[in-house]
């Protein structure tokens, strides 16, 4: 079950010539592909870029009818090696990933599919999520663009300009024979806003036709000596014709005013951040109108060298936005400067920071120097002079005040048990060699559990741990998600284990989904998917290349369960590799798929059960070791309505889920016995309100039979 569904949303995808769509960026890039003709589609999910390959499976049917092919891929590396389709026949074919991790994983297939080059419309649609929202390391794939010679498109922010940039990229891509790269932002990728649409075209030449009509070319692959005439190719042939495609058809965009002395050069994606700013400096009007010459760079790669020099052929100086490091495109214009022997001034990284996301207050302290000093006039909105040090030093000391936020678990998590489990094995053992992998499950190097401390990529925890596995008086363990299992794991991670016979210890969390990446379907899911094939268990694939040491449990919130099963892992005189799969639900995809049949249920006036769990505030010691074992976030601190006690007791708030880890961890580690389980029941049934009532009333009389000391529990207790 996906994050969320489109089922809705994609029949605006039959829009036809002269309709308006209105929506979100990722569904309009659906729209685009469909209105380029392309013939297949495909990709990894990952944010920020996710929802599109939700949207695809969504759509499914819609492409169908247009002869389109569909592939939700194992990995990056399966979806760039999927473009091959284009290598040799003229079909338009899309891929979908997260980069730059995608772009790492896909690095082989896409620097084969640059250097053979292609002959169909190859793009690669890929979600740069840079700065504090990004959930990975800061890394830009525009290096990877540079080394391949894959051309890349960063369109203006708005669903007109990355409409255009689909449509764009595949002729480019035709006109040069050159694989291209359209670069999204996460905010271009869920921004939304409107266009006049065009028909869906049918692809001219399908992969049915491609199956039944096979072609090849012997210069199109990558082997000696073909290898070596493909790079002369790729700077003698495919580069000036990208050059001249890009200046004729106008795909960067110059915005110059009469008479301006100074200019700024941009992405395209940061064209709306650099706007805004100059609105509040009074350079620009709601429009977009601006007092200033702008080029905007819709495309980074290659950059047009004529173009560039003939904007900065009347300025004294020119300001470059570019956002990540290094500064690749900055150092290009600076070259280019050079050699023309140009007086123009060049700025960029001297006056804005060299690594961080451009937010607003960044580039305001940027495009304020760069006016100071080039005698720019510009206006200083009311009340908001560029930051003061008195306003840094403040900043700083709340930084002080206030505790950073990191990523944890979710309510009611299967994972969080599992760490609680291994936390308490460390307490009989003793602290061993853990690392941790891609996915929820390295929330758990954080507090309160603190277990693992590496990350190398997805499926690689296991193969991470390799140099350990050489012998010693303890055992390593690794954590691999059921996701990065399938994903790279099988093979790069277990199969290594087991053909170096590791002595490791594996813990494998499956959750039913990749629900890191928003909760899709995988192999091992247990869920029924008309288009997928799902129900194979991981047991049977580790098996199936020799691992011989399986243990399976079914409900990870069992505490004393795992942490009997991992202390025999990591004591038995078994020698290989011992792999633990621990298997739970995804909370988030559980109450998905429950609450709408709860709703219903009690809508019907049908009878409904609810589980939840409390803490009795006179029998908890205040200890909170259940909250350094558990770390939900529905599990904290309360004041004592005891007027004889100080310090605070556990509580659980309203939202619990009735998973029962608290209770659960609480009796496996022998702490109070203070937790208690309630269900509530809705709409109860006729007898079980009598009985309610009766228990009620039997309730009220003994008390009022103590109030009147006519009744002492204390002389009848055993």
């Amino acid at each position: 079950m996906a994050e969320r569904s489109f089922e809705k949303e994609v029949q605006m995808l039959k829009l036809g010539e002269g309709d308006e769509f209105t929506g979100e960026g990722i569904l309009a890039i659906t729209k685009a592909l469909l209105e380029s003709g392309v013939g297949y589609v495909g990709g990894y999910q990952g944010a920020p870029i996710s929802h599109l390959m939700d949207v695809l499976a969504d759509a499914e049917e819609i492409l169908s009818d247009l002869d389109v092919r569909f592939e939700a891929n194992a990995s990056e590396a399966a979806a760039a090696a999927m473009l091959s389709a284009s290598v040799h026949y003229p079909i338009r074919g899309a891929v979908t990933f997260k980069g730059s991790v995608g772009v790492n994983v896909a690095s082989d297939a896409l620097a084969n599919l640059a250097s053979a080059g292609v002959t169909g419309g190859a793009l690669i649609i890929i979600g740069e999520d840079y700065g504090e929202g990004s959930s990975i390391m800061q890394e830009r794939s525009y290096a990877f663009a540079m080394k391949s010679q894959i051309w890349m498109i960063e369109p203006r922010p708005n669903l007109q300009s990355i409409v255009k940039a689909v449509e764009q990229g595949f002729l480019l891509s035709e006109a040069t024979n050159t694989p291209v790269m359209l670069m999204l932002g996460i905010r271009s990728c869920h921004l939304t806003g409107s266009f006049k649409t065009r028909d869906n075209k049918r692809p001219p030449f399908t992969v049915q036709q491609a199956l039944s009509e096979p072609r090849k070319n012997i210069s199109r692959v990558v082997l000696p000596p073909m290898s070596y005439v493909q790079e002369q190719e790729k700077v003698n042939i495919r580069w000036p014709a990208a050059q001249s495609y890009i200046r004729k058809q106008k795909l960067n965009e110059i915005f110059a005013p009469e008479n301006s002395a100074v200019g700024i050069v941009m992405q395209g994606g940061m064209y709306n951040n650099v706007i805004s700013v100059l609105q509040r400096l009074g350079m620009a009007d709601l429009y977009g109108n601006a007092d200033i010459a702008l080029y905007v760079l819709n495309v980074t790669y290659p950059l047009i060298n004529d173009e560039f020099l003939e904007f900065c052929s009347n300025k004294n100086a020119v300001l470059v936005i570019e956002q990540g490091q290094p500064e690749f495109i900055e150092q290009t214009f600076g070259s280019m400067l050079f050699r023309a022997e140009s007086k123009t001034k060049l700025y960029g990284k001297n006056l804005l920071p060299m690594a961080g996301e451009y937010t607003g207050d960044v580039l305001m302290k940027g495009l304020v120097s760069f006016f100071e000093k080039t005698a720019t006039p510009f206006q200083n909105p009311q009340n908001e002079a560029p930051s003061s040090k008195a306003q840094e030093s403040a900043q700083a000391e709340l930084s002080k005040s206030v505790p950073i936020r990191p990523p944890g678990f979710c309510v009611g998590c299967p994972e969080r048990p599992i760490f609680a489990a291994m936390k308490l094995v460390e307490q009989d053992l003793g602290q061993h060699q853990i690392a941790g992998d891609i996915g929820c499950h390295l929330f758990a190097a954080l507090p309160p559990f603190e277990i693992g401390g590496s990350t190398m990529g997805y499926g690689l925890g296991p193969a991470s741990n390799a140099a350990f596995d050489g012998g010693g008086t303890k055992r390593s363990i690794s954590i691999l998600g059921d996701g990065g299992f399938w994903h790279n794991g099988l093979s790069s991670s277990i199969g290594n284990a087991v053909f170096n016979k590791s002595d490791s210890v594996i813990v494998i969390i499956d959750n039913y989904f990749s629900a890191a990446t928003g909760g899709q379907d995988l192999p091992s899911s247990r869920a029924l998917n008309s288009s997928k094939s799902t129900k194979h268990t991981i047991a049977e694939a580790v098996k199936g290349i020799g691992v011989s040491w399986v243990r399976q449990i079914d409900d990870t919130y069992q505490v004393e369960q795992l942490r009997s099963i991992l202390h025999e892992a990591l004591t038995t005189e078994y020698n290989g590799p011992k792999i633990i799969i621990a298997s739970s639900e995804c909370m988030l995809n559980r109450q998905r798929r429950e609450k709408p049949q709860f709703d219903k249920m009690l809508r019907n006036k049908k009878r409904v059960e609810k589980v939840r769990f409390g803490v009795d505030e006179d029998i908890c010691t205040g200890d909170h070791a259940c909250i350094r074992l558990s770390g939900c976030p529905s599990l904290s601190l309360k004041k004592s309505d005891d007027p004889l006690r100080d310090d605070p007791v556990a509580s659980i708030d309203q939202n619990c889920v009735g998973c029962g880890n608290c209770g659960e961890v609480a009796s496996a580690a022998m702490l109070c016995p203070s937790f208690y389980r309630a269900d509530i029941v809705l709409n109860p049934a006729t007898l079980e309100r009598f009985w309610t009532k009766f228990r009620q009333r039997l309730i009220n009389w003994l008390q009022e039979l103590r109030q009147r000391k006519r009744l002492d529990f204390q002389e009848i207790a055993p």
